[in-house]
């Protein structure tokens, strides 16, 4: 019955007559690019705040908090208020955020300063991610699940290059050394205006054409609460992990095998290479078998991997890093474009849902983590976090809303 459902029997046939914007789709992929590389710069330099500031891992897990927060508890908001409201240049201004919040890192010399800046770049997150999640599915052509993979694996990409280039850059030259990323961020704005251009000149198109009838589910508001219930629990573990890696993983490495703080960040650049691979695949295969099954197999699948990875030596230990990141990054594009079809026409209010929850978890995760490594060690949290893809079994119960489409 639900996979008849006129809200999602329409969709092939408007992708038909669409076609995918590729310029567009394009830009803004490389904008979540250079967002992300931007973001993931603070995690990545941990160790060197670490030292400098003599933190705790509970510091460092507050830290990622504050930024998570500012990103996580804003973005909804910013996606209800766009839904009704579309700003093309809020892109630019939210970008202008995480400017000062780089410039602010570079010179802070306390750590009240530090939690300034990182508040700052999370409040440039949670302006771009809805708004740029609404102009990826508009240059789409209706295929929603490529474009989401697309915008998705720019940002994956970034969150790799973090790593990389802090080590070659941040690690060698210092703290101060961050604000040479503040040409990143210009670039972004530069690109992001003339995405801005086209998003406004797109709404006046819309505007001028008739209107729609608006397509709605089949599912009961109970059932699509239940649902998207469901969706935010396998979002909860899928970061709860990932934040496991990406804020302490290299202090893991260097803990249990004794590598250097560059070699380490190289083994997390593997990692998060991993999941800008995996974000690829997620997107194009929920289009052809749907969604569902693609959740199942990135959440649920990874579970394996998870519990042998505490026990690996070196070698198998960036084999299973690099096996998990492709699995369960391919999650995300899935669940978001699978919400999107429970709730049509609410693009921007759950874009900033489920990205403000991604970063959410992250952030609680990587505090909630911190606290227990102070009062274990960092080998028990990979012990205890490798049970959180068993949560994945919950897929069970989402409703089949589409066809596979071969």
């Amino acid at each position: 019955m639900d996979s008849k459902s006129p809200a999602f029997a329409a969709a092939p046939a408007r992708a038909s007559i669409e076609r995918v914007t590729v310029p567009i789709l394009a830009a803004i992929s490389v904008s979540h690019l250079l967002n992300d590389l931007i973001q993931s710069l603070l995690p990545a330099i941990y160790p060197i705040l670490k030292e400098n500031f003599h933190l705790d891992f509970g510091q460092i897990g507050f830290l990622t908090l504050t930024f998570q927060l500012t990103a996580s508890l804003l973005q909804p908001l910013v996606g209800t208020y766009t839904d009704k409201k579309p700003q093309p240049y809020s892109l630019v201004i939210g970008m202008g955020f995480t400017l000062i919040g780089l410039l602010t890192l570079s010179r802070a010399s306390s750590y009240p300063l530090l939690l300034l800046g990182a508040a700052l770049v999370g409040m440039g997150s949670s302006v771009f991610h809805p708004e740029s999640s609404r102009v990826a599915r508009m240059a789409s052509g209706g295929r929603h699940g490529l474009a989401q993979s697309v915008f998705q694996v720019g940002g994956n990409a970034g969150t790799a290059l973090g790593p990389l280039l802090a080590a070659f850059i941040v690690v060698p030259f210092g703290q101060p050394s961050i604000a040479w990323f503040s040409v990143v961020a210009l670039l972004a704005m530069i690109i992001l205006f003339n995405v801005g251009r086209w998003y406004g000149a797109k709404l006046a198109e819309l505007k001028a054409k008739p209107k729609a009838s608006a397509s709605l589910s089949s599912l009961s508001r109970k059932r699509v609460a239940i649902s998207i219930t469901i969706l935010m629990l396998l979002v909860f573990s899928k970061n709860f992990y990932t934040a496991s890696i990406s804020s302490y993983f290299t202090f893991y490495l260097m803990s249990k095998f004794q590598v250097s703080v560059q070699d380490s960040q190289l083994y997390l650049f593997v990692f998060l290479g991993a999941v800008a691979a995996g974000t690829v695949i997620g997107g194009p295969i929920g289009d052809r078998i749907g969604r569902r099954y693609v959740i199942w197999i990135s959440i649920l699948g990874v579970l394996p991997f998870t519990l042998m990875l505490p026990y690996a030596n070196l070698f198998w230990t960036a084999v299973l890093s690099v096996i998990i990141g492709l699995v369960l990054a391919s999650a995300f594009s899935a669940i978001l474009v699978y919400a999107t079809e429970l709730v049509p026409g609410r693009v921007g209010m759950i874009a900033g849902l489920f990205f403000g929850l991604s970063f959410g978890m992250g952030g609680l995760g990587a505090a909630v983590l911190g606290h227990l490594a102070d009062l274990t060690s960092i080998e028990t949290v990979y012990k205890i976090v490798s049970f959180l893809p068993a949560i994945g079994l919950l897929t069970y119960f989402l409703p089949k809303i589409e066809k596979a489409r071969f």
